[in-house]
């Protein structure tokens, strides 16, 4: 499977390994260890996957050296009812989460079931491949469908149930190994068939920055990720793939399935190596001199500092756990995590560096620090893009999320010249906003959650954390080019002016779905019924004025600060943010919520009442 010459090849029998050797030496010692069950060799349990082996070896002799030859097989990885956990469609709908699907892949917490085992996972690549059919209606041409995955212990099994069930679909395989989010959209976008490219669709194997135990997946085509609507179809499409095929037609689904390797991570960060030189007049290493450190919190992304910084000149010495680790041993990779940005900020400041960049787990999400310290995320990140974007593209309308600042709008609006677009939660959602928007002729160029997703309208609106510093790092070599400065002060001048709240609170107020309050009623509409009553509350209030445009719960402005409470996008919760100049207004806002909801017994308010009684 890795370009050597293979007589047999027996995926059940096959023992998987990670790449990363600091996991394996950790671990492997310990034979009774609960993480080293999704690395052992697979036992003939709940599994109808059966690969006879084919040697198909003169053909491919010529394969370039950057993809390794071909394995061929026959695959009936398809699963059988009477064989596997007894599962109906519910079960797999409880896997979405939004726009990706996310579950338990690996067992050892308590109270958390494994919810993603490989027959599951076969029947999800399996109903994605159909899927994928059917969308490009592609007749007799034979697809082929590019994977990747992070840097969890969970991906080398995923890797190869993917790859069983996609092959039961009828499509090729081109496995990335371990490769970015972003990088598996861009295969779909890349002209290049010495790379096996394009994809016709890709399928990412992350569950972002949640702990070890989780996985999931992300799934794009050229026209980007997949919608809600498309992965709840997948999803009913998988379930009745998992519970229609017997034995007797598991039979009739043999069929040879192609799987190459391809190291298409060279052709993703040359990419981005090429857009820093353009930027700065075509010079080979327009960052000599800069010395910027990396934390990609034992993610995927420790290639940002070898495979991109330094062949533009950078120093990255002090860089910090680029090696992959799916046990993230030194801190959540998540540039929203208090612990994950003290660590990058702390690397700055211990190396004297110009720049810090910090990537979650998957390289969608990123954050930066400048030489004194100061962090760029959540609405600073949104500030600084900002004025590069509105830089070059004067007045255009910057699309982010929901729970962004009153002064970040001031900012854009009065200082940049541009226009502020709050939409909804949920990065995606974001994304399509802007696309809407450009579909109507009202012009923007970036549209960014408080997250860290941030996508822009030249990067075909894909939310990649690379190509976000990729943005900063064009601002720091054009501006040393052109002689208007060097290091990060020339990104710290252009958030000057920005409004900042002294006080930035998140609250989550539960709704207990067992509670007698719901009389058999969905948690939403309960929520629902919640946000009217608060709505209610404040017409009668004249220190309080409610958002003339909102397109997300309820947005109300009073005592020089603001909240927003909304009903999230997946769970039963109402989040609660509030930004104050005090810790006394931010108390007032949260007497106002407190007062509205009272009479709601299902409702946990125990974060607020912490909150309006300190």
């Amino acid at each position: 499977m890795e370009g050597k010459v293979l007589q047999k090849f027996n995926v059940e029998q096959c023992c998987y390994y990670l790449q990363n050797k600091q996991f394996k030496t950790r671990y492997q010692r310990q034979p009774n260890n609960p993480y080293m069950s999704a690395l052992l060799p697979c036992p003939r349990r709940n599994l109808h996957s059966s690969m006879r082996a084919h040697t198909t070896l003169s053909k491919y002799h010529q394969t370039p050296t950057h993809i390794s030859k071909q394995t061929s097989f026959y695959c009936n990885a398809s699963l059988s009812s009477a064989t596997v956990p007894s599962l109906d469609k519910t079960d797999f709908l409880k896997l979405q989460n939004g726009s990706d699907i996310r579950g338990v892949a690996v067992p050892g917490v308590e109270g958390e079931p494994v919810s993603l085992p490989e027959p599951v996972t076969e029947a999800i690549a399996a109903a994605f491949g159909q899927w994928l059919l059917h969308k490009k209606n592609a007749g007799s041409r034979k697809l082929r469908v590019s994977v990747g995955h992070d840097s969890r212990i969970s991906a080398p099994t995923l890797l190869e149930a993917v790859s069983r069930g996609l092959g039961v679909s009828g499509v090729d395989v081109v496995q990335f190994g371990l490769a970015s989010t972003p990088a598996m959209f861009n295969s779909t976008l890349t002209e290049d068939e010495s790379f096996l490219c394009p994809a016709d669709g890709a399928i990412m194997i992350t569950a972002s920055h949640l702990p070890y135990n989780r996985n999931g997946f992300k799934f794009f085509t050229s026209e980007g990720g997949l919608g809600k609507v498309d992965i709840k179809n997948i999803l009913e499409r998988a379930a009745d793939i998992y519970h229609n095929l017997s034995d007797e037609n598991l039979t009739k689904s043999q069929r040879e399935v192609s799987i190459k390797k391809v190291d298409y991570m060279a052709v993703y960060t040359s990419g981005l190596v090429n857009a820093v030189r353009k930027a700065a007049g075509d010079l080979e290493k327009p960052l000599e001199g800069f010395h910027i450190v990396v934390d990609a919190g034992n993610g995927a992304g420790g290639f940002f500092a070898a495979k991109v910084l330094e062949p533009l000149g950078a120093i990255t010495s002090g860089s910090q756990f680029l090696e992959p680790d799916g046990m993230f041993p030194n801190h959540i990779p998540n540039p929203e995590d208090k612990t994950a940005m003290q660590a990058i900020t702390k690397a700055v400041l211990d190396n004297k560096a110009d720049l810090g960049i910090i990537f979650d787990t998957d390289v969608d999400r990123s954050a930066a620090v400048d030489s004194s310290g100061r962090e760029f995320n959540r609405n600073r990140l949104i500030a600084l893009l900002s004025a590069i974007v509105l830089e070059e593209h004067p007045g255009t309308t910057i699309v982010t999320d929901s729970v962004t600042s009153d002064g970040l709008t001031s900012f854009i609006e009065k200082k940049l010249g541009g226009k502020h677009h709050r939409f909804k939660r949920g990065y995606k959602n974001v994304i399509d906003e802007a696309i809407r928007l450009n579909s109507t002729g009202e012009e923007t160029h970036l549209a960014i959650e408080t997250s860290g997703h941030g996508a822009l309208k030249e990067n075909h609106w894909l939310d990649d954390g690379a190509y976000l510093m990729v943005k900063i790092l064009n601002k720091l070599a054009s501006a040393r080019a052109a002689g208007e400065g060097s290091g990060s002060k020339v990104l710290t001048d252009l958030v000057e002016g920005l409004d900042e709240p002294k006080v930035a609170l998140e609250l989550r107020l539960k709704i207990d779905k067992n509670h007698s309050d719901l009389e058999g009623r969905d948690f939403r509409e309960y929520g629902e019924t919640v946000l009217q009553q608060v709505s209610n509350s404040i017409e009668t209030n004249p220190n309080l004025k409610k958002a003339s445009v909102n397109y997300e719960g309820i947005r109300v402005s009073g005592f020089g600060g603001w909240f927003l409470l909304r009903l999230s996008l997946h769970d039963p919760v109402l989040p609660l943010n509030i930004e104050a100049q005090s810790e006394d207004d931010a108390v007032k806002l949260g007497l106002v919520v407190a007062n509205a909801v009272k009479e709601f017994n299902a409702l946990d308010t125990s974060a607020l009442s912490r909150l309006t009684h300190s």
